[in-house]
């Protein structure tokens, strides 16, 4: 039986509602610019993308490719705090109703304060979080409760290498969606999905799980996109978009662009 915490999030609405082609794009707070996120935020939305990823910029983000990395980076040069990125989506619920996430490690999280960070995430209109690196026995022994309280889905990542044990661990532990990691490597664009791809995939999806799976890391184009929407609800955008981001032209032209490209 679905709580009301399950059936009010956006996540579990978006999937509740569209059956399968989700499209989901991350791209790092502050970057190109400090103050772009919003404008980022409101021109994917006004393009079609599903579900959003806005990720929180660390300098060692051990999960993440060098083009990631990089935006990261800029991002801190930048002067990007996670006080600015709540403070720049803080009315973002007024012009966007798709799910939002955050995306990042734990060190800033924990460093801004976690019933503060629960708090600012929640009253801004988040929906849920991926932190790479939070590990399953902590996130039960000390962040559930507080996530649950406030209404934020815990998203986590699983990969060729992950067993069965622990994905059902997980599928039983959290709820939204379930973040299946392409491959073994870091974030990076890829021009084609391998066959060994294709078997965990199928393996994955005659498990029988109760969460939805969305497929990221090396999807960049309409032709990796479609692969992995034959094996899973959809498939998240990371480094395609954060290069487009970094061409010399408009940021709305670029946006639209570019998710018409995957899109059409």
């Amino acid at each position: 039986m679905k709580t009301a915490l399950t059936v009010n999030n956006r996540i579990n609405r978006l999937f509740e509602q569209k059956q399968g082609d989700i499209l989901s794009v991350y791209f790092t707070a502050g970057y190109p610019k400090v103050d772009d996120t919003r404008l980022i935020v409101e021109t994917l939305a006004n393009a079609g993308v599903d579900l959003i990823e806005i990720g929180i910029p660390f300098s060692d983000p051990v999960a993440d490719g060098p083009t990631i990395q990089a935006s990261s980076q800029v991002a801190l040069d930048n002067g990007m705090t996670l006080e600015k990125l709540f403070t720049q989506i803080k009315n973002i619920r007024t012009s966007v109703d798709i799910p939002l996430i955050l995306m990042g490690y734990l060190n800033p999280i924990v460093q801004y304060g976690l019933p503060a960070f629960c708090d600012e995430a929640k009253a801004v209109g988040i929906d849920g979080l991926i932190i790479p690196d939070l590990p399953m026995h902590e996130y039960m022994d000390q962040y559930k409760a507080l996530f649950d309280q406030n209404g934020l889905h815990n998203i986590f990542l699983v990969s060729p290498q992950t067993s069965e044990e622990r994905i059902r661990l997980i599928d039983k532990n959290t709820d939204g969606f379930i973040y299946m990691v392409s491959s073994a490597s870091v974030t990076g664009a890829k021009s084609d999905i391998t066959t060994a791809q294709e078997d965990y995939f199928k393996r994955v999806n005659n498990m029988g799980l109760k969460n939805p799976a969305l497929i990221g890391f090396g999807i960049s184009n309409k032709v990796t996109f479609q692969k992995a929407c034959a094996y899973a609800k959809g498939a998240i955008i990371g480094s395609a978009f954060i290069k487009q981001l970094s061409a010399e032209q408009d940021l709305q032209t670029s946006i639209t662009g570019f998710i018409k490209t995957i899109k059409d």
